[in-house]
């Protein structure tokens, strides 16, 4: 058995019987996300489990203060920057910045591939909020947060890849392993994490290029279109998929000639989107 046979059936024995270990929430989210579940919940309760974290609470603020908020004055302080922003959207945006400590390991390729992950991740994070923003009505803190997740079923395979120092040593097939099983994983761990079914949906979908749907454009379509606008330009397979063919173009009402790398609105607005991430 040649070692991307071997590395996949452990995986997917792994899978079978429920051993591969999931990642879960960092705690300052599970936090939050409790605390803004509580009916009687607010801004000044969320603020003081916002506040275990120092750099997460700074970085809350930053976004509060973004252009991306459009805010006419700066605030200083959490409350304020909750009472802008909203409940729903600080549950998100604290969701998905404090996920970042998660890819991060001690062997410095598995680290790297995180790291090389995450970005990409917070790419196509910052255009799924532009294209929910100007193209539908979904929500731009969710879409942010959709992007963010799309590819979290690669977490547990580089864990056991770096159990496995042989498979570091040849990244084809432990890129090939990844493309085939992050999606089936991903779906596992957003449904661990109770996430909504339109989120759960995501990692499963997003690269089903075929993909069609009754009513109006959900978030899967929105990680479609955004991941091959991600690799727009690049060497990337993905970049040679052709965008008139993928119906998602059409639920966003999107022309697939538009990249939002090229139009100034959409460019100016991707590159706040990011640096609220970054």
């Amino acid at each position: 058995m040649s070692l991307e046979q071997t590395f996949l059936a452990e995986l997917l024995d792994a899978i079978k019987n429920d051993r591969l270990t999931l990642p879960t929430l960092p705690e300052v989210a599970l936090r939050i996300r409790e605390a803004v579940e509580d009916p009687e919940a607010t801004s000044s309760a969320i603020a003081n489990e916002i506040a275990k974290d120092a750099a997460l609470a700074a970085r809350v603020i930053k976004v509060a203060n973004s252009p991306l908020l459009r805010g006419r004055i700066a605030v200083d302080n959490l409350q304020l920057a909750i009472t802008r922003m909203g409940i729903a959207f600080v549950r998100n945006l604290a969701t998905g910045l404090a996920m970042e400590q998660m890819f991060q390991a001690t062997n410095d390729q598995v680290d790297a591939r995180l790291r090389e992950t995450w970005e990409h991740s917070i790419e196509v994070a910052s255009i799924c909020q532009v294209l929910a923003s100007h193209y539908t009505d979904l929500k731009p803190d969710q879409a942010m947060l959709a992007g963010l997740v799309h590819e979290i079923g690669t977490l547990p395979i580089l864990t056991c890849a770096e159990d496995t120092p042989d498979i570091l040593e040849h990244k084809g097939i432990l890129e090939k392993v990844i493309h085939r099983l992050h999606p089936k994983i991903g779906a596992a761990i957003l449904k661990t994490w109770d996430f909504p079914p339109e989120l759960v949906a995501i990692p499963m979908g997003y690269l089903d290029f075929e993909r069609t749907h009754e009513g109006p454009a959900d978030y899967v379509d929105l990680v479609t279109v955004a991941n091959l606008q991600s690799y727009a330009g690049s060497n990337h397979r993905l970049s040679q998929v052709d965008w008139n063919t993928v119906p998602a173009f059409k639920k966003l009402g999107m022309s697939p000639e538009v990249d939002v790398h090229d139009v100034d609105e959409l460019a100016e607005d991707l590159s706040v989107a990011r640096s609220a991430l970054s």
